[in-house]
C-alpha cells in the first residue's frame, strides 16, 4: 500500500515558527487582481526594499559580525525574491553564526520548493546542518515529512527506505521526543509511519505482520513511559489500537488494570513526573515574563532535572534553553561543564563546544574548555590546532585571556608529548613556536607583568626538560630581560635556574650584570644582599671578598640616596612655585633685581597658567610680583593669607590615556562605563572647541597607575558609539616645537641658544621698548616711555651713555 503524496506524517499544525510560513515568499507568486493605486504602492515598496538592501549590504561589508543586520537582510531578499543573493547571504551568515531553528526552517522550505527529485540530498544536508546548530521539534517534524514526500524509497516502503526512516526517528526521539509539551508529535509520527509499513505488508505474510504489530506496540509502550503532555489521550489511543488487534483493555476507563504491569507502572510514573513538571512548563511558556525572568525559570527547570538524575532529560532541557538564549555564555558554560562531568568524553561533548564557541566566540573560557575536551577525546593534532588558531582570531576583553589560551595549548602539547598512550608523534618545535608566538604578541601589551614572567619561566623550563636545550633556555631569559630588565623577579628566576643546574659561575655573572641596576622599592638593595648570600653559600673566600668590595659601596650609595629622599621636602608641582614666605621684605625689594624679577615673574606666570592643557586660572599661587616702581605687590600676599584658595588639580600625564576619534555624543559617564572592566579611572576630561563649545572628539583619561593604563590602551581600536576609537599614552611634549625666547631672527627661522648674542640674553624690560630709547639703571619708574615730539628725531644712544633724568629730558626738549 502506498501513502498519498499529500499525507503529512508528522503534525505541524502547532509549530511556532513565525518566520517560516507555509507559502514560500522566495518563489514569485501570481499577482492578485489589483487597482492601479495598489500597483503604484507595490512599486514604491519594492523601491524602498531595494534601497534598504543596498544600505544593509554596505553595512555588512564593513561590519560582518552584525547578527540583526543579517536577519533583516535575508528577510528583505526573501521579500524581493532575489534567490541568488538570498543563498549567498544565508551561507555567509551561517559561516559566522549558528542560525536559529526558524531561519533553518525557512531556508530548507525555500530550497525544497524549488528542488527537483534529484536534489533531495542537498535539502537533506540543509536539515542536518540545522540540527548541528540547535535541536528543534518543528525542524525535526519538517525534516521527517520532507523525507516521506520526497524520497521514493521511503514513501515506497522499500527495505532501504524503511531502515532510513527508522534511523531518523530513533535520532529524533532523544533530540526532540522528550520535549514535555511538543514531544508527542515525534512519537505519533513514528507510530504513523510504522502503521503505514504494516498496511504495506501482504496479508498472506502473517508472520511479518505479527512482527510489525509487535513493533507498533513497543512504540506505544515507550511513548506511554515518557512524561509528556496529554498522556491520558495517548492511553486511550493505545487501548483503541489494541482493540483493533482483538485485545480489549477496557477502552471506556482510564485505569490500567488490563494493561501489562510493566506498562502500567511505567505510565503511572510518567504521569507523576509530568505533574511535577507541569508548573515549570507553564512558567517558561509564560509570555508575560521578561527575558531575565524567563531565563531564570529555565535555570530553575534545569536545576530540577539535575536532581532527578536522568542525563537525557537534563540534556533535553539544556537544548531547549540554548535554543531560546543562544548567546548566553553563562548558559553555554553551565551546559558544557555538565556534559564534561557526566559524559566526560564523546562526540556529544565536542559538538556542544563547537556550537557554544560559534554562538559566543568572545568567551575565552569556552575555547579553552573546547581544547581540553578535544584532548580528552584523543582528537588528532590537526583538529586541535585548527580550533586553537580559530580561537586566536576572536576578540576577548583582556590580554590575560589570550595568554590563557596559549598556556592551554602548550599544556596539551606537553602532556601528549610525555604520554605513552598517544600514537601520534609530536615535535618539540610545536611548543617553541607557540611560546614564541605568545611572547611576540603579548610583550607589547603585558610588559613587566608577573603573568608574562611566568610564561617565560614555563618556556625556559620546557626547553630544559623536553627540548634538552640549555642554550635555548638561556636565550629565553636573555630575550625577556632585554625588554623587562627592570623586573627583579626575572633576574632571580634566571639566577635560580643556573643555581639549580649547578652553574655557579654563570649565576655569579648574572649577579654582576644586575647589581648596579635600579629596581623598584628595596629591590636594588635586595639584589646586592642576594649576591653576598649567594657567595656565602656557593663561593669561596676570594669570591666573597670580591663581591663584598663591589656591593658595599653600592649599598652605601643606595642608603645615602634613600636618606636624601627622606630629608628632601616634597617639591610643588611644576609650574606652580610656592611663595617663599621666609624671605624678608628687605631682600624682596632689592632694587637691582627689580626688572629681572618682573621678567621672571611673567615667564613663571605663563608657565604656570597651563599644565597639560588645563588652565589653572587665577586660583593658582604665583610668586609675589614687584611693580615697576619697586614696591612689592603685598596685596596678593595678604589676600592669599586671608582667603587661602584651594590649589587646582595638576595633571602630570604620568598615567594618562589620550582618546581620539570619539563620537560627539560621548559623555564622561559613557567613557567611565567603557573602561569599567579595566578599572582605575581617576578623572576624565573631554576637550571642547573654544569658540563653539562643541566636543572635539578628544579626551584625556587619568588612571591611578600604569597597570590600569596599560589595560586601557589594550582596548585600542575597539568600537565605541559606532566608531573605532584610538587610545594611546598621553605625551604632550612629543612633537612640540622647541624654541628659545627671543631666538627668532625675524625671518621665521628660530635660533639655537648659542646663536643668540650675549646682550640679547640679558635684555631687560626697558631694552625691549625700542631702539630710540634704552632704559637702564635703578630708578626708571619716572622715565618717559618711547614718546617723540612732532618733528623730533632722537639719535640712537650709545651703550655707555647714562640714562637722562626728567630735568635733563625737559631741558633737551626746550632747547630743541
Amino acid at each position: 500500500m502506498m501513502m498519498d503524496d499529500d499525507t503529512e506524517l508528522v503534525s505541524s499544525s502547532d509549530q511556532n515558527m513565525d518566520d517560516a510560513s507555509t507559502e514560500n515568499p522566495a518563489v514569485p507568486q501570481a499577482d492578485p487582481p489589483s487597482s492601479d493605486d495598489s500597483g503604484d504602492s507595490d512599486s514604491d515598496d519594492d523601491a524602498e526594499s531595494i534601497q534598504q538592501i543596498e544600505i544593509l549590504e554596505s553595512e555588512l561589508s564593513s561590519i560582518p559580525y552584525n547578527y540583526d543586520a543579517y536577519v533583516q537582510y535575508i528577510k528583505l531578499l526573501r521579500k524581493t525574491a532575489n534567490l541568488g543573493k538570498l543563498r549567498q547571504a544565508r551561507e555567509a551568515m551561517s559561516a559566522i553564526f549558528p542560525l536559529s531553528p526558524s531561519l533553518w526552517l525557512e531556508w530548507a522550505r525555500d530550497e525544497a520548493s524549488l528542488a527537483s527529485s534529484e536534489n533531495v540530498s542537498d535539502i537533506v544536508m540543509l536539515y542536518e546542518r540545522g540540527f548541528s546548530d540547535y535541536q528543534s521539534v518543528s525542524l525535526w517534524c519538517d525534516y521527517l515529512n520532507f523525507m516521506l514526500e520526497s524520497d521514493p524509497s521511503v514513501h515506497g516502503y522499500t527495505s532501504d527506505g524503511i531502515s532510513k526512516m527508522r534511523s531518523l526517528f530513533e535520532r529524533a526521539i532523544p533530540a526532540a521526543g522528550f520535549h514535555v509539551t511538543e514531544g508527542n508529535r515525534i512519537w505519533e509520527g513514528y507510530r504513523a509511519f510504522e502503521e503505514g509499513v504494516l498496511a504495506a505488508i501482504d496479508d498472506a505474510d502473517v508472520e511479518e505482520k505479527n512482527k510489525q504489530i509487535q513493533r507498533i506496540r513497543s512504540i506505544f509502550h515507550r511513548h506511554l513511559s515518557v512524561p509528556l503532555k496529554n498522556l491520558s489521550s495517548t492511553l486511550i489511543t493505545y487501548k483503541a489500537w489494541e482493540l483493533e488487534q482483538g485485545i480489549d483493555l477496557d477502552i471506556g476507563s482510564d485505569d490500567l488494570n488490563k494493561v501489562s504491569p510493566q506498562v502500567a507502572a511505567a505510565n503511572k510514573k510518567a504521569q507523576q513526573m509530568y505533574s511535577e513538571r507541569a508548573h515549570l512548563e507553564e512558567h517558561i511558556s509564560n509570555k508575560d515574563l521578561s527575558d531575565t525572568e524567563k531565563f531564570q525559570e529555565f535555570m530553575n527547570y534545569i536545576k530540577f532535572e539535575k536532581t532527578s538524575g536522568d542525563p537525557t532529560r537534563v540534556q533535553a532541557i539544556y537544548e531547549r534553553a540554548v535554543a531560546e538564549y543562544p548567546v548566553s555564555s553563562d548558559l553555554w558554560i553551565d551546559y558544557t561543564v555538565y556534559l564534561d562531568k557526566t559524559l566526560k568524553v564523546g562526540k556529544a561533548i565536542t559538538h556542544a563546544y563547537s556550537r557554544a564557541t560559534r554562538s559566543c566566540p568572545w568567551t575565552e573560557d569556552l575555547w579553552a574548555r573546547y581544547l581540553l575536551a578535544l584532548e580528552r577525546g584523543s582528537a588528532p593534532e590537526k583538529e586541535i590546532y585548527a580550533v586553537f588558531e580559530k580561537s586566536l582570531q576572536c576578540t576577548f576583553s583582556s590580554f590575560e585571556e589570550y595568554l590563557d589560551l596559549y598556556l592551554t595549548r602548550v599544556d596539551g602539547l606537553r602532556r601528549r608529548m610525555l604520554s605513552s598512550k598517544i600514537s601520534e608523534t609530536l615535535d618539540y618545535s610545536l611548543i617553541r613556536e607557540t611560546f614564541q608566538q605568545a611572547s611576540d604578541y603579548l610583550m607589547p601589551h603585558m610588559q613587566n607583568t608577573d603573568s608574562l614572567l611566568h610564561l617565560h619561566a614555563y618556556w625556559a623550563n620546557l626547553e630544559l626538560s623536553i627540548g634538552k636545550d640549555l642554550a635555548g633556555a638561556r636565550g629565553v631569559w636573555d630575550s625577556f630581560l632585554k625588554k623587562s630588565g627592570g623586573m627583579l623577579a626575572a633576574w632571580y628566576a634566571y639566577i635560580d635556574m643556573e643555581v639549580h643546574l649547578g652553574h655557579v659561575k654563570e649565576a655569579r655573572s648574572l649577579y654582576r650584570r644586575c647589581y648596579t641596576r635600579k629596581f623598584d622599592g628595596t629591590g636594588s638593595e635586595d639584589i646586592c644582599k642576594g649576591w653576598l648570600r649567594f657567595e656565602r653559600e656557593h663561593g669561596d673566600l676570594e669570591d666573597f671578598d670580591i663581591a663584598f668590595q663591589k656591593v658595599m659601596p653600592r649599598l652605601e650609595e643606595l642608603q645615602l640616596i634613600r636618606l636624601q629622599q627622606e630629608s628632601t621636602p616634597v617639591k610643588p608641582p611644576a609650574g606652580l612655585k610656592e611663595h617663599n614666605s621666609q624671605k624678608s621684605t628687605r631682600e624682596k625689594r632689592k632694587a637691582g633685581q627689580n626688572v629681572e624679577d618682573e621678567s621672571l615673574a611673567k615667564r613663571q606666570k605663563t608657565k604656570g597658567r597651563k599644565v597639560n592643557e588645563v588652565d589653572v586660572g587665577q586660583s593658582a599661587t604665583v610668586p609675589n610680583i614687584k611693580s615697576e616702581n619697586g614696591k612689592a605687590a603685598d596685596s596678593n600676599k595678604e589676600e592669599s593669607e586671608d582667603t587661602k584658595p584651594l590649589k587646582p588639580k595638576i595633571y602630570t600625564d604620568e598615567c594618562t590615556a589620550f582618546l581620539s576619534n570619539l563620537s560627539v555624543k560621548v559623555q564622561e559617564e559613557d567613557i567611565r562605563k567603557f573602561f569599567s572592566n579595566v578599572g582605575g579611572v581617576d578623572s576624565i576630561r573631554i576637550l571642547h572647541h573654544k569658540d563653539t563649545g562643541k566636543p572635539r572628539g578628544l579626551a584625556y583619561v587619568d588612571f591611578v597607575n600604569d597597570e590600569h593604563l596599560a589595560a586601557a590602551i589594550a582596548k585600542n581600536r575597539k568600537m565605541f558609539f559606532g566608531k573605532k576609537i584610538s587610545i594611546a599614552r598621553s605625551n604632550p611634549k612629543k612633537g612640540k616645537k622647541e624654541f628659545t625666547r627671543r631666538g627668532n631672527d625675524g625671518s621665521g627661522n628660530s635660533k639655537e641658544p648659542s646663536q643668540i648674542p650675549e646682550k640679547a640674553k640679558v635684555e631687560t624690560v626697558g631694552e625691549k621698548q625700542g631702539d630710540e630709547v634704552q632704559l637702564k639703571g635703578k630708578n626708571t619708574f619716572a622715565v618717559p616711555r618711547n614718546v617723540k615730539l612732532r618733528g623730533y628725531t632722537n639719535p640712537k644712544p650709545s651703550a655707555d651713555e647714562p640714562a637722562k633724568s626728567n630735568d635733563e629730558f625737559k631741558n633737551m626738549f626746550l632747547k630743541k
